[in-house]
């Protein structure tokens, strides 16, 4: 058995560029599909998040889908003691975890992406070699993670994450302060994108990213199989 660090968001909105806010949180399915995966391999899963807030389900990714998987999702949120009561990132001591996974949604571009914690926890995870796991928003916490320098730990890794077209596609790109493709690319960071909303999981050394929200369970399954 593992012990997994889920590093998620504790952002219920996300601020536009007009200075509004757009309801968001974590997306369901980025978080529920992975957590069941990873108890299902008799993994352990902890949550972490900025202040240790219980992290909010984006409202959206709750509506999507059939009746029934909308609401297993929303069973699957309501029910888990993980998801109830997590640790401040803060207080993170990565001893004993084999891993961290960080679920995407809007949420983690609010937060995440500028967490000091959030960047040297993950800047820490890289080099002490644990299987990093993130998907779609979730590479925004990628961000945080420079150091003194001003340079990002991840530079000159190829990822991929939620792609500029799918954000024009969502409705939101014209609306963004700033897109993830972007920022990445920006930092150094070499982005790999496949087609919009299909699944597509890219591997560099430790870090294992996926597009989007079909990408979740095979992102999880690929770090169940690094797990060993």
């Amino acid at each position: 058995m593992a012990k997994i660090l889920f590093l998620m968001t504790g952002s219920d909105h996300w601020t536009l560029r007009d200075g509004t806010t757009h309801p968001t949180g974590f997306w369901a399915e980025e978080a529920v599909a992975p957590l069941e995966a990873f108890r299902a391999a008799g993994h352990q899963v902890v949550v972490a998040t900025p202040g240790g807030v219980a992290p909010p389900a984006d409202p959206a990714s709750l509506a999507v889908g059939d009746a029934d998987t909308a609401a297993h999702l929303a069973e699957v949120i309501r029910t888990s003691p993980e998801l109830a009561a997590p640790v401040a990132v803060e207080e993170v001591d990565l001893a004993g975890y084999r891993a961290v996974f960080v679920p995407g949604g809007h949420g983690p571009m609010e937060d995440l992406a500028v967490d000091p914690e959030a960047g040297r926890l993950l800047a820490d995870a890289l080099a002490g070699g644990l299987v990093l796991g993130v998907v779609c928003h979730g590479p925004a916490a990628l961000l945080a993670a420079t150091g003194a320098d001003a340079r990002n730990a991840f530079e000159g890794f190829t990822v991929t994450g939620f792609s500029n077209a799918e954000e024009r596609i969502g409705g939101l790109a014209d609306k963004a302060p700033w897109l993830l493709q972007d920022r990445l690319e920006a930092a150094g960071l070499t982005v790999q994108v496949g087609p919009p909303f299909l699944p597509h999981v890219v591997t560099d050394r430790n870090l294992l990213t996926g597009q989007n929200p079909a990408s979740s369970e095979p992102l999880a399954v690929a770090v169940i199989d690094r797990l060993g």
